[in-house]
Parts: structure tokens; sequence; C-alpha cells
């Protein structure tokens, strides 16, 4: 019954983000400038945030989605994974930035409901936004070439 119910909820959040989230946000959010393709992610040098953001992707077989790149740089820079308990930390974190957004709210409020497993993950996370710097408006595509571990000691 446990391991129906974790499936159940791991096919709503996907559900709500990639069925939901995403096809509305290319409604109405402007794709982030990618000024390399996946392939060209992976010849920049080794460290640097567009390589590990190529890793990432490549790991999990993922494609570069042109309105999803920040958020899947916030998984790289902030080292969360894409379970749901990633998305939940990772969501909880931005809170803790201060970053308030319905995805965010939404993500963090379903967390709250039907994952109290990992509430003390989430509190981690939240707390760990609390101490980190606001981010979000980084210009993202400028970005790429630098080197990741430069970027999160500007965050933390």
């Amino acid at each position: 019954m446990k391991r129906k119910w974790h499936t159940m909820r791991t096919a709503v959040l996907v559900f709500l983000t990639h069925k939901i989230a995403l096809p509305v946000l290319k409604h109405i959010r402007r794709p982030g400038e990618v000024a390399y393709s996946q392939e060209e992610l992976g010849l920049l040098p080794p460290g640097t945030l567009g390589h590990d953001l190529f890793l990432f992707l490549e790991e999990r077989n993922l494609p570069l989605l042109p309105h999803y790149m920040r958020h899947d740089l916030k998984h790289v820079l902030l080292e969360y994974d894409t379970t749901a308990e990633g998305e939940a930390c990772l969501q909880c974190c931005m809170l803790g930035t201060g970053r308030i957004s319905f995805p965010v709210l939404a993500t963090v409020g379903f967390a709250l409901l039907t994952m109290p497993e990992y509430w003390n993950g989430m509190r981690v996370a939240f707390r760990k936004g609390r101490k980190a710097v606001f981010f979000h408006h980084w210009p993202w595509s400028g970005l790429l070439s630098v080197p990741t571990v430069d970027l999160r000691n500007r965050i933390f």
C-alpha cells in the first residue's frame, strides 16, 4: 500500500509539473535565452555550469527545454536530484531564498501535504535557502561558461 501511495503521489507531481505547469509556462513565460544546444553544452570545459547541466541532463536522459533551463540549472547549482524529494527540497530552498511564485508555493504545499517522510529534508533545504543570496534574476545564459563551484560560492 505504501509503495502504491508513493507511486501515485509521484505520478501526480509529474503530471502537475510536466502536463500542466510546462505547457502553461510555454504560453506565459518567454523561453530562457539558450545560447547553446545540449550537445554544445557538453563541449564546454568540465566544471562549468553549462557542462554540469549537460551531465545532469544526460545522466537522467532528459532533453534541454528552453522553458525549463533555469529550473534545471537550479537543480545543478543547489545539488538536488529530480526525484520527488529533490523537487520538494529544491522548491523549499527557493522559498527560503525569498522566491515566491505559484510553482514554488504549489510544490511546497503539495509536498507538505503528501510527503511527510521528506519534511526533515525540506526543513533543511528551507534553512539552506535562508542562508543563500537571492539569485533567481541571474543572467543564466551568460553564466554557462562560469565554474559551477564559483557560482555556488556566490550563492552561499
